[in-house]
């Protein structure tokens, strides 16, 4: 059972990663089909035109589709953003201490 969990969290991992690298591909082309599209003064036909070939991109090349997933237990929900793991793993990595910088407070 725990074996099929981590080939699960790895598959969905790589999805993500997958996504992500997509992404960084298509942004400038995106973000330039989006503008068009919101310029006002731009005939509608070409707007048009614009808004179609956004269409056209990749839907994974979006980055409403990115989701931050723990890189080690693939865990979508409360992941620390800087170091990309999840709480759970934050905590017992800080209180091993191999997480530089970070110690778990006692008082």
């Amino acid at each position: 059972m725990r074996e099929k969990l981590s080939k699960m969290s790895e598959k969905r991992n790589i999805r993500d990663h997958k996504r992500r690298l997509l992404a960084a591909k298509y942004e400038l082309r995106r973000k330039l089909y989006k503008a068009f599209c919101k310029d006002p003064d731009l005939p509608s036909d070409m707007r048009d035109k614009h808004r179609y070939k956004l269409s056209k991109l990749p839907r994974n090349s979006s980055f409403a589709r990115v989701r931050n997933r723990c890189i080690s237990t693939g865990r979508p929900r409360s992941v620390v953003e800087f170091f990309r793991i999840s709480r759970i793993v934050f905590r017992g990595l800080a209180s091993r201490g191999p997480l530089m910088g970070i110690k778990k407070s006692s008082w």
